[in-house]
């Protein structure tokens, strides 16, 4: 058994259309004013993802209060919950956590390797 990767926080990300951004906005607002998180400047088709989604961040403390509240409180939104280790490519593929149904994700264009210091939760 191999030990586990160097683990720097978790992001959300909060999937959306026309017609859901109010409940998206709702709900990470909701994150925002009551758990340890920071709202990602990330929002809309960004990276990976090919529908528009906002992402909220968080450190490895977080995580046991932040997603049991959204398995409950995602009012019917597709949810990505990945870790952030040093592998991209891995977060969002074989270490993802989805709650609803999972987004088809752009993974080529995800590295191998570690996250711009920008996406990680600040000190």
């Amino acid at each position: 058994m191999t030990g586990s990767p160097e683990l720097h926080g978790y992001h959300v990300h909060i999937y959306y259309d026309d017609a859901t951004l109010p409940i998206a906005e709702k709900l990470r607002d909701s994150l925002a004013s009551n758990f340890p998180v920071q709202v990602g400047k990330n929002q809309g088709i960004a990276g990976p993802h090919p529908v528009p989604q906002m992402q909220v961040i968080f450190k490895t403390d977080a995580f046991q209060s932040v997603v049991p509240w959204l398995m409950f409180n995602r009012q019917g939104l597709d949810i990505l919950v990945h870790p952030l280790t040093n592998d991209e490519y891995e977060d969002h593929t074989s270490q993802a956590l989805w709650l609803g149904t999972p987004v088809k994700l752009k993974i080529e264009t995800l590295p191998h390797g570690p996250y711009p210091a920008s996406l990680l939760p600040a000190a």
